[in-house]
């Protein structure tokens, strides 16, 4: 796994809507890269709501090199709500944060997103399919 980015950042619209943010509102944005083998097969893009970051959800500013999934999996009471599937474009914002580490330029990606409740609180998971993992099958 490579940290990409992370921080005190406003969501975009579609994330703060769904997770019942107000507009201006900042989140915790962590940005990672799965990799296998040192190449990248996942971007993910996480968005926790400072209200979400209260409690043992604290330490969710702090999980450096670790994977959030054993954070979350590891919490008896975490819920996943819908999953929603799109393809990622060109052009849209998503495809560039995904893309931007990239040798080549694909024509189109599929990602997934899924609300997950820890304690009670939400925050949101996007995950971005990249091209090694077709190219691997």
């Amino acid at each position: 796994m490579r940290v990409l980015d992370e921080g005190w950042q406003r969501p975009r619209l579609d994330e703060a809507q769904i997770l019942g943010m107000p507009k201006a509102a900042v989140g915790w944005v962590r940005q990672v890269q799965l990799l296998c083998d040192g190449e990248p097969w996942v971007f993910a893009r996480t968005i926790i709501p400072a209200t979400t970051l209260t409690g043992e959800q604290r330490q969710l500013t702090h999980l450096g090199n670790r994977p959030l999934g054993a954070f979350l999996f590891a919490d008896p009471g975490m819920r996943r709500g819908p999953v929603e599937l799109a393809c990622i474009l060109p052009g849209q914002a998503m495809f560039k944060c995904a893309t931007e580490d990239l040798a080549g330029s694909p024509g189109g990606i599929w990602g997934r997103r899924s609300v997950f409740q820890v304690g009670g609180k939400p925050l949101l998971v996007t995950e971005v399919f990249l091209p090694a993992v077709e190219a691997a099958s």
